[in-house]
């Protein structure tokens, strides 16, 4: 069974990001997360990062659409 909730460590994999814009995504609240436990670390349910994945998605295609995409990326 695959877990429900992802570590901050599984994100940065999945999305091949660093530590610092994993935070940046959850602080921002871009990325919605929950902290647990004593102290306080951060997950991510598994949903949740693949609704983010699709939004991101979605938004560079409406972004090429308008013509509007950064090229230099």
């Amino acid at each position: 069974m695959a877990s429900r909730f992802l570590t901050l460590a599984d994100v940065m994999e999945v999305l091949n990001i660093s530590s610092a814009q994993a935070y940046a995504l959850v602080r921002s609240g871009e990325l919605p997360a929950i902290q647990v436990g004593g102290r306080g670390q951060w997950r991510v349910e598994a949903t949740v990062l693949e609704e983010y994945i699709q939004r991101q998605y979605a938004q560079t295609r409406a972004r090429i659409d308008a013509g509007t995409l950064d090229e230099r990326a």
